[in-house]
C-alpha cells in the first residue's frame, strides 16, 4: 500500500494553518521546559537556556500529538488481535513488542497536549491520516486467522508504519518541542527495523 504524496502535503499545510493558532495555546501551556510526559524519554528536555515564558513547542507539535495518538491506538489495536489469531511466533512477538512502545507513547503524548492546553483528539480515526486502516481493512483483519492472518497483519502493519514515519519526519523538520522531535526520531528508528522485520517475514510465510 503507498501513501498518496496528498495527504502528506495535506498534513504539512495544516501545520502550517495550525500556526496561528498558537498564540493560544501558548497562553495555556505554560512554562514548556517541563512539560509532562517528557521525563519518560532520555534527552527529551528543554534546554535550560530556553528564555522563562517562552514555549518549546509550536503548531507542529501539536498536529504531530493529535494525529499521531489514534495513529498509535489503531497500531494497539492491530496488535491485540494477534494474540488471539496469529499462527506465526515472530507475528505474535512482534506484536506485543508494538503494544508495549507503543501504549507508553500514547500516554506521553496526551499529557503534552495537556501541558500545552491543547485538545486531545476526538472523533476516531482520521481517515486521511497516513497510512491508517480503513473500516474494510480492520474487518478483513478480524476476520482472518492463522497463516493469513500472519500474511495480512505484516501487510496492513508495514503500511501503518510508513505511514507513521512519514508523519515522524515531519515533525523533526518543522517541530520546535525537543520531547515531541525525539520521540518522532525514537518512532521513525523503530518502525523502519520493525517493517524490514516484517517484510523478512513475509518473503517466508
Amino acid at each position: 500500500m503507498h501513501t498518496n504524496p496528498t495527504i502528506i502535503r495535506r498534513f504539512s499545510l495544516g501545520v502550517v494553518a495550525g500556526v496561528g493558532a498558537l498564540a493560544l495555546l501558548t497562553a495555556c501551556g505554560g512554562d514548556g521546559g517541563t512539560m509532562a510526559g517528557h521525563d519518560r524519554m532520555s534527552g527529551s528536555a528543554a534546554p535550560a537556556t530556553t528564555p522563562a515564558g517562552t514555549p518549546s513547542f509550536n503548531a507542529a507539535d501539536v498536529m504531530f500529538a493529535q494525529m499521531m495518538i489514534p495513529h498509535h491506538e489503531q497500531a494497539v489495536e492491530m496488535a491485540e488481535l494477534a494474540g488471539p489469531r496469529a499462527a506465526d511466533v515472530e507475528i505474535k512477538e512482534l506484536a506485543a513488542k508494538i503494544k508495549a512502545a507503543q501504549d507508553p507513547e500514547i500516554q506521553t503524548m496526551k499529557g503534552w497536549l495537556t501541558a500545552w492546553g491543547a485538545s486531545a483528539p476526538t472523533g476516531g480515526m482520521h481517515h486521511d491520516m497516513p497510512g491508517i486502516m480503513s473500516e474494510q481493512d480492520m474487518k478483513q483483519l478480524k476476520a482472518a486467522k492463522g497463516a493469513a492472518f500472519d500474511r495480512r497483519f505484516a501487510e496492513l502493519m508495514i503500511a501503518h508504519h510508513r505511514g507513521a514515519i512519514e508523519m515522524a519526519r515531519t515533525e523533526r523538520a518543522q517541530g520546535a518541542d525537543p520531547g515531541a522531535k525525539e520521540l518522532a526520531r525514537l518512532i521513525e528508528s523503530a518502525q523502519q527495523a520493525e517493517i524490514a522485520q516484517m517484510e523478512r517475514i513475509l518473503d517466508r510465510l
